[in-house]
């Protein structure tokens, strides 16, 4: 028994241990989920405290970076406005400079056209001016512009084309002009135009037509001029009569070589050695150079160069020297052309501009003119005054005649 009730104290004892400790257990259990609970209720509230923090931070960030890209937008708003200003700046100084330049050029075009006016102007009256002198113009007026007409024609005639004739013909038509205006102050201008006729009348012509038919002649004489080398195609020369020999063989051999020969070879004797034989073609060519050196020489007498006229002369003078054989026609050829050389196509031709200056400043001989005949006219006056009218006479009554 008192082993059971040990025992059942054992196992109360025990039981009572076993209850306690459960109790401690739940109560610790308890314990560590409130506190669990504890602890995981402040790490909820620390986690919203913390992302209200972070929303809050959020938010402050959001709104710098707001302002930052405000700032940046602004910034660049200015550095547009700013571009545009320099862009419209730009602008006004390109229409500165065209608009200067467009009222320049409008200057210039209004400047060009106030000339043209006022030349064009100039020139009307001008013109008008002329209109009214021609208008007012006497007969003795057109007289003296047709004279100055004349001399103009003569001067140009004699020094451009050397032709004396028409030259004096048109100082004559002038001079006649002159003294059927009766101007005078064209005096003077008809004495030297005198003079230059007499001037021109001195002159030598040369006679121009007949000096071309001859060198035309000289022309056709070519084919009639003998050459200096030989030339296959010539006609044979008649042979010379040879000297008699002495002796009557010599002669009966040489009469019977003759004979031989006779027909086959043609003997001509010349001074000059013989270097070539000419071929039909060249003894040809060698007339014609000399017809063409002629022609030139026809060309510049008809244009009456001097200088190509004689050149002309000397070449073909030359030519002939150097190409056909010197004997009477030969030399009557070159005689003709040293004697035309010797003629003078274009002679020194005097100054007859005098006249033709004087006239175009006829005004100041007029006035000349005038001052020279004043002494005279107050002359006249004086001896008009000083001397006393005469008396009239009285008629002499005479008988009547008797029928």
């Amino acid at each position: 028994m008192a082993e059971v009730s040990e025992q059942q104290e054992q196992n109360v004892s025990e039981n009572n241990k076993a209850h306690k400790s459960r109790s401690g257990l739940w109560f610790g259990i308890i314990m560590l989920l409130v506190i669990l609970s504890v602890a995981g209720a402040g790490f909820y509230f620390l986690q919203q405290l913390r992302s209200q923090q972070d929303n809050l931070g959020g938010e402050v960030n959001k709104g710098d970076m707001q302002l930052i890209e405000l700032s940046k937008q602004i910034s660049g708003y200015q550095a547009q406005l700013a571009a545009i200003q320099s862009q419209l700046a730009t602008v006004e100084s390109d229409v500165a400079g065209k608009e200067s330049h467009f009222s320049q050029t409008l200057e210039g075009f209004s400047k060009l056209h106030n000339e043209k006016l006022d030349s064009t102007r100039n020139e009307l009256n001008t013109a008008i001016t002329q209109v009214q002198r021609q208008l007012g113009k006497t007969r003795g007026d057109w007289l003296i512009a047709d004279a100055e007409y004349l001399l103009s024609i003569a001067n140009q005639r004699l020094y451009l084309m050397g032709d004396v004739n028409t030259t004096r013909e048109a100082l004559e038509a002038a001079d006649q002009r002159l003294r059927e205006s009766g101007d005078a102050g064209a005096f003077k201008v008809r004495e030297q135009i005198a003079k230059d006729i007499t001037a021109i009348r001195n002159v030598a012509v040369a006679d121009i037509v007949g000096m071309y038919a001859s060198i035309q002649s000289l022309q056709d004489q070519v084919d009639s001029l003998t050459l200096l080398l030989p030339y296959t195609g010539k006609t044979l020369t008649p042979p010379r009569q040879a000297p008699e020999p002495a002796n009557k063989e010599d002669q009966t051999l040489l009469d019977s070589a003759l004979g031989q020969l006779e027909g086959v070879v043609t003997l001509r004797h010349t001074e000059h050695p013989i270097k070539e034989i000419l071929t039909p073609e060249e003894a040809q060519f060698i007339r014609e150079q000399l017809r063409v050196k002629l022609e030139m020489v026809k060309i510049a007498l008809v244009q009456q160069n001097e200088r190509l006229y004689q050149s002309g002369l000397a070449d073909a003078k030359k030519w002939t020297e150097q190409n056909f054989a010197k004997n009477a026609e030969t030399g009557n050829f070159i005689g003709e052309l040293d004697k035309f050389s010797a003629i003078k196509i274009r002679s020194h031709f005097p100054d007859i501009s005098m006249s033709l200056k004087m006239l175009r400043d006829i005004t100041k001989l007029r006035l000349e003119a005038d001052k020279a005949l004043a002494p005279a006219e107050k002359t006249k006056n004086e001896q008009t005054v000083t001397t006393p009218p005469a008396e009239p006479q009285k008629p002499v009554e005479t008988a009547p005649a008797a029928q």
